[in-house]
């Protein structure tokens, strides 16, 4: 279906753009992007996915709106206290374009409702603050050939890549195969966070999603991004594929037969 006369004025920022051009912005209407987590991260990426004109954002997160929240998490305000963390979302994508189809899920994701749920989307941003749902939510887009864009940040430090294993890339596990400990890795509660660099990483799994799916630039599969704010430096270094990685070795490639069980 061709673009309305509204959504041409809309995305015309887009449409001049080679890489995307209607074309694109019809596969943005017709994508449907999972959000897992509305916080720090997910509040920038979902931000940025509704004024692409993403057609339908699915938001899963069971947390309800707390004070210590707004310093990051920018879908959030002070009236929304004690309010889940899904109808606030919606309601401020609502405002920021009311033609996207926000789906909610005051869900944590875990092992019985997982697949079901990922199942529904076509690509997942991964913005949760736990490393056993990003172990989940990775064996489960592996599974499924769903493109994860996963994104963490501590203190001054954030980090992005893309996992599609089944094009011999990566996936999470392979790349992070174990969680590390609290004393390495504190939780924000204790180590602390710059608010603003929740934004900047949000904002990058936003420009990361909009490239898969209209299939502009070089993605971050088999790269790892990092993104040191107090040096103002990034780095980003080569991560490859573990043979033996319980999670997607026995994965088959694109176009291959499958994988043997």
């Amino acid at each position: 279906m061709a673009l309305s006369d509204e959504e041409l004025e809309r995305y015309a920022r887009h449409i001049v753009l080679p890489e995307i051009g209607g074309p694109g912005q019809a596969r943005l209407r017709a994508a449907r992007v999972l959000a897992v987590g509305a916080g720090g991260l997910g509040s920038p990426a979902l931000a940025y996915l509704a004024a692409a004109g993403v057609g339908v954002l699915g938001v899963a997160d069971d947390d309800a709106v707390s004070l210590s929240n707004l310093q990051r998490q920018i879908l959030h305000g002070v009236a929304d206290l004690g309010r889940p963390k899904t109808d606030s979302a919606r309601d401020a994508l609502a405002r920021i374009n009311p033609h996207v189809d926000v789906r909610l899920h005051p869900v944590r994701l875990d092992e019985d409702n997982a697949e079901a749920l990922i199942g529904r989307y076509d690509l997942v941003v991964d913005g949760s603050d736990n490393f056993a749902t990003r172990h989940l939510v990775n064996a489960v887009c592996a599974r499924l050939r769903k493109p994860l864009v996963a994104a963490a940040i501590g203190r001054w430090e954030g980090q992005i890549s893309t996992y599609k294993p089944w094009e011999g890339g990566p996936c999470y596990a392979c790349v992070f195969p174990r969680a590390p400990s609290a004393e390495q890795v504190p939780a924000c509660a204790e180590a602390g966070v710059l608010g603003a660099l929740a934004g900047v990483m949000g904002a990058m799994q936003a420009v990361e999603a909009v490239k898969e799916i209209v299939g502009a630039g070089r993605g971050l599969s088999g790269r790892l991004l990092i993104y040191d704010a107090l040096e103002a430096r990034v780095r980003v270094m080569g991560v490859a594929r573990d043979p033996a990685c319980a999670v997607c070795a026995g994965l088959a490639r694109t176009g291959d037969a499958p994988a043997a069980p």
